[in-house]
């Protein structure tokens, strides 16, 4: 190998080192660390509060590339009042057994400052829209496995998706918060 050559390998080497590919990361949501909680108003005057107990899905981290989705199993919706829990899970409200689950799946996903502008549609009581949302967050830890977070909060109508029981004394806009954390496959 002469002195020529020796240098222009190296750079070469040096560039296929740096161009290669990035791989995304796959994630689960750890349900044990994850939550979606909501509240609505009611009279206009006080806020009722609950969360659903049931959580799963799974996402890939991937830059613009990134994808994610949720999972919520209606009926496991809990405020605290058994007996207002009962009439949510009513055809009033979630309708839980024709409408078991709520998801979101992912469309589109734009890497922004903190964390992603993640575009989507969830389906909840049956109808599907488009939703948009800040994700936020991804920030990781190694503790039992390889773990990154995201948090968003979002406010829905509910009768755009059909849940017009009982509006105005039960506020039709609810408020969500969404807090995940997954663990890497």
């Amino acid at each position: 190998m002469n002195r020529r050559t020796l240098p222009a390998l190296m750079i070469l080497a040096a560039s296929a080192f740096c161009a290669r590919p990035a791989f995304a990361d796959d994630y689960k949501v750890d349900a044990v660390h994850s939550a979606v909680s909501f509240k609505v108003g009611h009279l206009g005057i006080s806020w009722i509060h609950g969360r659903f107990n049931q959580v799963s899905g799974e996402f890939t981290v991937d830059g613009n590339n990134s994808s994610f989705a949720l999972t919520i199993k209606a009926d496991s919706v809990d405020t605290g009042n058994s007996k207002r829990d009962g009439h949510l899970k009513s055809p009033d409200f979630f309708n839980v057994k024709q409408f078991p689950l709520i998801t979101f799946k992912s469309t589109a996903v734009k890497a922004i400052e903190g964390g992603y502008e993640v575009s989507g549609d969830l389906t909840l009581h049956g109808k599907t829209n488009a939703v948009t949302m800040k994700l936020l967050g991804g920030k990781t830890a190694k503790v039992f496995g390889e773990r990154i977070g995201f948090s968003t909060e979002l406010s829905l109508k509910r009768t755009d998706y059909g849940m017009d029981q009982l509006v105005p004394a039960a506020g039709d806009e609810v408020r969500i918060d969404i807090s995940m954390e997954g663990v890497k496959k």
